[in-house]
């Protein structure tokens, strides 16, 4: 005769089911992205030809590489409560000052357009920490500050950086002459293992989420929440002059004009990798991860676009990213919820 377990009688049936569907909605919320990432990479290799080709992915790691690195910096941000929209606009400045310093050599143009960075980031902290005014007016004030001074500086056009120096290697070059290690791919994955190190492995990590998920318990606990949420938004202002750098390496001239919507796509990014926007709980990696479905989105829009079954020009691309967003807000809201429950 077949045993039953003792505790069988104390589980009812309807209960198990709810808990196995409680415990698939928690793995769907934390690797969901991942799943999505891997299939569509499947469904790619199988539908088109060259979608596996090392041109192909040296291409999207490439060009996708500066909407990670915003990505990583706006993780962090807004795993405190916070929001910054001024990453684009510091990301074009950057690119300008980079371009213009190019002639003196990679070094000097990396560190002024890391300067330019780590300035305007350290203001929006300081203004948000000391001054109390909220993230979304201050970033949205130095939004327009930041692309009204790289157009002063770039005069309303295009920067030429110096092809005689190696300032355009870094955007353009592959790491020791391998074609599937672009060298803006090379620095996203070493500035995201730094930021898993971070997060998961040292005390500054544990005071970013615990000024997210209750900044008045943190102040009563003795953390220093006002120098914290400076130093988020200076890691962000200088990734997101990383960015610029990369970009005017990548095409050769700082651009002015570059970087619109950039802040939307790096909060799409973090919001599909899980990271809550209200703050307190999220995973740097799942935020690259996030970077790179995306991306991988729109390559395979554009190699659909090259097989003549549809025809999207680029803009549909900020259509299908909005709707995009807004479909796993409420997906992430809805299996948050019930997850909860």
């Amino acid at each position: 005769m077949a045993t039953i377990p003792a505790n069988a009688a104390a589980v009812p049936p309807g209960k198990s089911q709810s808990n196995t569907r409680a415990r698939a909605a928690s793995i769907l919320q934390r690797q969901g992205v991942l799943i999505a990432l891997v299939l569509l990479v499947l469904f790619g290799s199988i539908r088109y030809e060259n979608f596996l080709s090392v041109y192909n992915i040296s291409s999207v790691l490439r060009f996708n590489s500066m909407i990670a690195l915003i990505a990583l910096g706006m993780t962090f941000v807004i795993m405190t409560g916070g929001i910054d929209l001024s990453v684009g606009s510091v990301a074009a400045l950057a690119s300008v000052v980079a371009a213009q310093v190019s002639p003196n050599g990679l070094l000097p143009a990396v560190a002024a357009a890391l300067l330019v960075g780590i300035f305007i980031g350290f203001l929006n902290g300081f203004i948000i920490a000391k001054l109390h005014i909220l993230p979304f007016i201050t970033t949205l004030a130095m939004l327009l500050a930041a692309r009204g001074m790289a157009l002063i500086l770039a005069n309303n056009t295009s920067v030429s950086a110096s092809y005689e120096t190696d300032f355009t290697k870094l955007g353009q070059g592959d790491l020791f002459g391998i074609d599937f290690l672009p060298i803006p791919a090379v620095i996203m994955v070493a500035a995201f293992l730094v930021g898993i190190i971070v997060i998961n492995y040292t005390g500054f990590g544990r005071h970013v989420l615990a000024v997210g998920g209750n900044e008045e318990a943190t102040r009563l606990m003795g953390l220093p929440v006002d120098r914290i949420k400076i130093a988020v938004y200076t890691i962000n202002g200088a990734l997101a002059a990383l960015a610029g750098i990369i970009l005017a390496s990548q095409f050769g001239a700082g651009q002015p004009l570059e970087g619109n919507g950039w802040e939307l796509s790096a909060i799409a990014s973090v919001v599909v990798g899980g990271t809550l926007l209200t703050g307190g709980m999220g995973s740097v990696g799942s935020s690259l991860i996030g970077a790179l479905l995306l991306g991988l989105i729109f390559n395979i829009l554009n190699f659909e676009n090259g097989r003549g079954f549809i025809s999207l020009s680029a803009y549909w691309q900020s259509v299908i990213r909005g709707f995009f967003l807004l479909v796993v807000v409420l997906l992430q809201n809805r299996l948050a919820r019930r997850n909860k429950t």
